[in-house]
């Protein structure tokens, strides 16, 4: 019994096999996680290291180079970055994607604790790390503040309470809070006041260090019973601190509050957070790995409310940006697609087969094919986002090719006066083998791209796998489901009788007739058809080197981000300041629904808007231009802004789009040469917003220690390196310990003390034989200018260029105009240029996606070799690729799209679908010469004229399932538009050329086969139909 035999006599058994898989399939939906899209894992660590008060160069070279040396030792580290400024040094460690991110982090935990000898002794803690996962963006974004508690307040219950209870939320992994620092009790010291009690910085912080300490106190041991002790050592609060006795003169005890100010602070205030221009809290909501977004967005929405009713009056709390909402709308658009995609499917299946059983035959193979992708989603462990649901919506225009195919052959064979059933039986055992070759050489088109590494391999693995198992599940139901169906509901009447059908059937005759004259002319002129496919094979080639090529296109989710750069030497209040009027800016944005700005560094901020949602609203681009404007007014402040990437590819935050690193061994040269490349980048048309993170002009005093005369003083040279620390490193005195919170004593100058080099003059220092002396007795100073942060990229010293493209200049062009301009400015040898980030991520994927496509042809040829036990056979099937390719990218070109990863999806759709149609052709013309013992000549010309009107139905299904896609509406459209509109145009040329170069091709090399010593025999036949 052949295979499609078991399934048309057992009917009730195929049926019951079907509904379980759309039943199953139905359930696997249900359960799906709701996603943006695809969840990729960048195995990326964070490592932090402070040293208050230690400058740039001096947290690079003692801090960052000896633990940059020690993680290079561990195995799989894709990259590795750093930045110093002012007592702090950030590491970046970025894994291979095959690293597991949690034996990464022993490695680094190995690695830091094999530095921590080599580090300075004065850190106050050793270097922490965090793991992260860099396109793991927040879900949710909340904040809080209030008009009537202070910022310290509010922040209590941010901290203490709100993100305590959010972290709780199922689904819910990290909630980090922006805005508040770790509260600290901070001491201004007087130097004045304490030289007049004849005192210095280094015995007050010795007093507040050794007169507030949690010991031990121990336990009383009674006869009855036992007492634990405990002493009130530990000062808690400022006002304790502020009566803390530090000396005694004349007998009379000086206390702290006379010679400092005390209060409550933060252990860095030098962060400031803004919500719509207020000062605030934020808090920003990560989701665990595999957590639906949507629940939990929700989730956190219900605890938010929930949280509401039990904080103080007065504090207002609510979302200010929610990705759930972003992942509905591209998700809720994707299925409006779909949905339309199979309504024009459907009627395209009308309008050829005219009869309403032979259209829902047909179309059941639709769900079934849809729902049983969703089981192997669900095994898998993939997400319902947008690269599985336009995979699922793709595969709609053609899974119902192979139900056609079946249809329209059975209908054939009704005609011919058969029963039902042994028309069933004859019409599928004919076509069997074309579907099951139709079927694997398209699934092997995406066979590559699960052999794809890196970024794009993980991305795009998912849409591989579901478009796979859609079309192998289409095969499947069109050699079992379909049959069944004819064999029991296919119309007595094969053509319907109404005037919808007679006017189709007057439009496809004369549509036939038309392409039996033509398909005479050409097969009469073989050599024109011949030179003609060789010159669209060279067309080819020249339109895929002239057509803009691009990553990634951007997409209007409703969000701008940004950042702030204030000149160097500009001071913290000053950028706050700067930042103030910025936030003003934003304010007047008419369609704002809400922004979050920040100042994190002496001279650097950040900002995010959120755009409301209104379909009157202008494009992001517009809006972008227009604000730019704006904030460029703004004196002593540059803005960089942005439209955020719409597919992370965990790569961190720039000022601009596109960024590239200029390395070199040695700094001083690379400091010279990087502002050469920076001009020269600046003249460059194709470039706009070029900056670098080259940071040398900020101002800095240099004291100068005089060891003779400081010796001859009485005064210890280290003592004078350790004042300087307290009076102005932000130093910690002591830590006291309250509950399960912890808190800093900082110790400092009054900030009149602070502002600028003279005021240096009122410090003094105490000699050993007590007498004081002031520090400019004993120091020297200097001002000039050093760098305000040092970066490493690979433990070299490095400095990073960022850029974005001029409206009209593809990244493709883009890129070669920055690599000719490092190469025209002659940068010595032993500097080294690459780009960075998507950049770099292009450049790979120009390369990769390209290797891909031969790849796919390739695999296609083994695969129909393989079927047809032919050499030949494949390449007639293949020969319309180069028609498909010129078809998509002057589409491409006329509607002013770039080759960027989507469109190169829709070509490799192309060569699947393309060959579809050259298979039945092929397929029937063998049948014909080896059942029938036809010719070669007639048998290509009946196989063009019979498969005519199911190529013609297959290729109209495929196009109007392309054809929503290639409109490309809602969220998430500007990127799936590329990819409907390759398809489209490359089926709307290839179908019309096609169909005349595949037979020409076949007769020419059936006569090369003939004076051939290659073994070419007739295609083998599987189980299928045998």
């Amino acid at each position: 019994m052949r295979f499609t035999e078991f399934f048309i006599r057992r009917a009730i058994t195929t049926t019951l096999l079907i509904s379980a898989i759309a039943g199953f399939g139905f359930l696997s939906y249900l359960s799906l996680p709701v996603s943006n899209l695809p969840e990729v894992e960048y195995p990326t660590i964070h490592v932090s290291a402070s040293l208050p008060g230690a400058n740039p160069d001096s947290m690079a070279s003692t801090v960052a180079t000896p633990l940059e040396g020690e993680f290079s030792r561990i195995p799989g580290i894709a990259n590795m970055t750093s930045s110093s400024s002012v007592g702090s040094t950030d590491i970046t460690l970025q894994f291979a994607l095959n690293r597991s991110v949690d034996a990464a982090a022993q490695d680094v935990q190995a690695a830091i604790s094999r530095a921590t000898g080599s580090l300075p002794p004065g850190m106050p803690d050793p270097p922490s790390y965090s793991k992260v996962n860099p396109a793991d963006d927040p879900i949710i974004w909340l904040e809080m503040h209030s008009q009537t508690m202070s910022f310290e307040q509010f922040s209590r219950y941010a901290t203490q309470i709100v993100s305590k209870q959010i972290s709780m939320v199922n689904g819910v992994s990290q909630v980090e809070v922006y805005g508040p620092e770790r509260p600290a009790i901070r001491v201004q010291a007087d130097p004045a006041r304490l030289a007049a009690y004849g005192l210095d910085l280094e015995q007050l912080r010795t007093a507040l260090t050794t007169n507030s300490a949690s010991l031990p106190t121990g336990t009383l041991y009674g006869e009855a019973r036992d007492y634990s002790l405990q002493a009130n050592s530990q000062l808690t609060t400022a006002n304790q601190f502020s009566d803390l006795v530090i000396a005694y003169r004349n007998g009379v005890p000086l206390r702290l509050s006379q010679v400092a100010q005390v209060f409550n602070s933060s252990s860095n205030d030098k962060h400031t957070f803004w919500i719509n221009g207020r000062r605030g809290v934020i808090l920003a909501v990560r989701k665990q790995p595999g957590a639906n977004t949507v629940e939990v967005a929700d989730q956190v929405k219900a605890a938010v409310q929930n949280l509401r009713s039990v904080l103080p009056p007065g504090v207002t709390f609510g979302r200010v940006s929610d990705d759930s909402d972003i992942v509905r709308d591209s998700i809720s658009e994707v299925n409006h697609t779909l949905i339309l995609t199979i309504a024009l499917v459907v009627f395209v299946i009308f309008a050829f087969l005219g009869t309403v059983s032979s259209t829902l035959i047909a179309s059941a193979t639709i769900p079934v094919s849809i729902l049983g992708s969703f089981i192997a989603m669900r095994l898998l462990n993939y997400t319902v986002d947008m690269f599985s649901m336009m995979a699922i919506t793709l595969s709609v225009g053609f899974i119902v090719d192979d139900a056609i195919v079946m249809i329209e052959n059975i209908v054939r064979h009704r005609e011919m006066a058969k029963p039902p059933v042994t028309a069933a039986l004859d019409g599928a055992a004919e076509v069997a083998f074309t579907i099951l070759s139709m079927t694997l050489s398209l699934v092997a088109v995406f066979l590559p791209i699960l052999f794809l590494n890196g970024v794009l391999g993980r991305l795009l693995r998912e849409f591989a796998v579901t478009i796979s198992v859609s079309i192998l599940l289409s095969g499947v139901s069109a050699l079992t489901l379909t049959p069944m169906l004819c064999s029991r509901f296919l119309s007595e009447r094969t053509h319907a009788d109404n005037w919808f059908h007679r006017r189709n059937e007057r439009l496809y005759t004369a549509l036939e007739n038309f392409y039996r004259r033509s398909l005479d002319r050409v097969l009469r002129h073989p050599r024109a058809t011949i030179f003609a496919s060789i010159a669209m094979t060279a067309i080819t080639a020249i339109l895929f080197a002239i057509v803009p090529k691009s990553f990634m296109p951007a997409v209007d989710t409703g969000g701008i981000s940004g950042s702030m750069e204030a000149p160097q030497d500009s001071s913290f209040a000053q950028t706050i300041a700067n930042a103030e009027q910025v936030n003003k800016a934003l304010a007047a944005i008419p369609w704002m629904d809400s922004n979050l700005s920040g100042v994190y560094a002496q001279n650097e901020g950040w900002l995010w808007v959120n755009l409301r949602k209104d379909r009157h609203r202008p494009n992001v681009k517009t809006i972008i231009a227009d604000l730019q404007k704006k904030l460029d007014r703004i004196p002593s402040l540059k803005v960089y802004l942005r439209q955020p990437e719409f597919v992370d590819l965990g790569q961190s935050e720039s000022r601009s789009q596109y960024s590239a690193a200029l390395q070199s061994p040695d700094a001083d040269e690379l400091y010279r040469w990087a502002p050469r490349l920076k001009d020269k980048l600046d003249s460059l048309p194709e470039l706009a917003n070029v900056s670098t993170d080259l940071q040398m002009s900020a101002p800095r005093v240099n004291v100068d220690i005089r060891r003779d005369l400081a010796m001859s003083l009485n005064v210890d040279p280290e003592k004078i390196a350790n004042t300087l620390y307290d009076a102005y490193g932000n130093r910690r005195a002591n830590t006291i310990t309250v509950a399960s919170q912890q808190y800093d004593v900082i110790l400092e100058v009054a900030r009149q003390y602070q502002r600028d080099p003279e005021s240096m003059g009122s410090i003094y220092l105490a000699s050993t034989n007590g007498h004081l002396v002031p520090l400019s007795a004993v120091t020297t100073l200097s001002q000039t200018v050093a760098p305000l942060a040092v970066n490493h990229l690979g433990q070299f010293p490095a400095v990073t260029f960022h850029f974005d493209l001029k409206p009209g200049i593809s990244l493709d062009a883009a890129t070669r105009a920055v690599q000719l301009a490092a190469t025209q400015i002659g940068l010595p040898a032993s500097m080294n240029f690459t780009f960075q980030g998507t950049a770099a991520q292009f450049q790979s994927s120009l390369k990769g996606l390209g290797v891909l496509l031969i790849i796919a042809v390739m695999v296609i040829y083994l695969v129909l070799g393989v079927l047809y036990e032919s050499f030949i056979h494949p390449i007639t099937i293949l020969s319309g690729l180069p028609a498909a390719a010129i078809g998509a990218l002057l589409t491409l070109l006329v509607f002013g799209q770039d080759l960027n990863l989507y469109s190169f999806l829709g070509i490799i759709l192309l060569v699947g679908i393309v060959k579809k149609n050259a298979i039945m052709i092929v397929d029937f013309a063998l049948d014909a010469e080896r059942n029938r013992a036809l010719p070669p000549e007639q048998a290509i010309y009946q196989g063009c004229l019979q498969r005519f009107r199911p190529i013609m139905m297959t290729t109209m299904a495929a196009l109007l399932g392309a054809a929503p896609i290639a409109f490309g509406q809602g969220i998430g459209g500007e990127a799936r538009r590329p990819l409907g509109i390759a398809v489209v145009g490359g089926l709307l040329l290839s179908q019309s050329l096609t169909l005349y170069v595949t037979p020409v091709i076949y007769l020419y090399l059936h006569r090369l086969q003939r004076s051939s010593v290659l073994p070419d025999g007739p295609p083998a036949r599987s189980a299928v139909t045998s």
